[in-house]
This record gives C-alpha cells, sequence and structure tokens, in this order.
C-alpha cells in the first residue's frame, strides 16, 4: 500500500508526538515537580497509543520498527531505572541527558520536515 503525502506528513508528525512523550517521561524521572504537573496515567496512555499507531504503520518495514521499538524499550527502562534510584546516580543522570539531546535533535528534524510537508499541500 503507497503512503499518500498527508499519511507520510502524519507519519512524520506522530514520530514526533512520540520523541515528545519520550522526552516528557524522561524528563518526569528526574524533576519531581515536573512529575507533578502531568498525570502519569495521561502521559502513558499517550505514550502507548502513539506509539501503537507507529508500530501499526512499521509493520511493512520490520527493521525500522525494530530500531524504534528498542529505542522506546531503552528510554523507558533507563527512565525507571533513574526513577528507581531516587535520580542520584550520576551515570544514570548523564546517560539520561544524553537521550533527551539526541530526542531533541530528532524532535527538530522531525518537526522541520512536517512544516515543510504541510507547507506544500
Amino acid at each position: 500500500m503507497a503512503m499518500t503525502a498527508k499519511d507520510q506528513t502524519d507519519f512524520a508528525a506522530a514520530l514526533v508526538r512520540l520523541y515528545v512523550f519520550l522526552t516528557q517521561y524522561l524528563d518526569r524521572c528526574v524533576d519531581e515537580a515536573v512529575r507533578a504537573s502531568f498525570p502519569e496515567a495521561e502521559l502513558q496512555s499517550h505514550l502507548a497509543q502513539t506509539r501503537q499507531q507507529l508500530m501499526d504503520v512499521l509493520s511493512v518495514n520490520p527493521v525500522v520498527k525494530q530500531k524504534l521499538d528498542e529505542e522506546c524499550d531503552r528510554i523507558l527502562s533507563l527512565g525507571a531505572s533513574c526513577v528507581k534510584s531516587g535520580s542520584t546516580d550520576k551515570a544514570l543522570l548523564d546517560a539520561v541527558q544524553a537521550e533527551r539531546t539526541v530526542l531533541r535533535n530528532k524532535t527538530i528534524a522531525l518537526s522541520d520536515l512536517v512544516a515543510v510537508f504541510r507547507a506544500w499541500t
């Protein structure tokens, strides 16, 4: 099944949402004030829904699907470890910051791409 330009834009926008939710998840893991400002259940719901939407689309490309799935699992595991340790472990905090940087760069690039796609339609 061929993707339309709208489908491609929607897919890229879903990736942006996923990366934003993953960043929010990491922020919550290291900052109690951030954790208190946004209900956990709501974030988890948005994250799971967006992730499943992307996994459904990526079923046509198992390699990319696996890479995205592994990335999500790695970030969620890192966040859980950070919460468990009380976010005092410097190595964990450095790993969280590194993941946040990667997520930020991906979000910026994909947001720009979505903006260009939307300008064409």
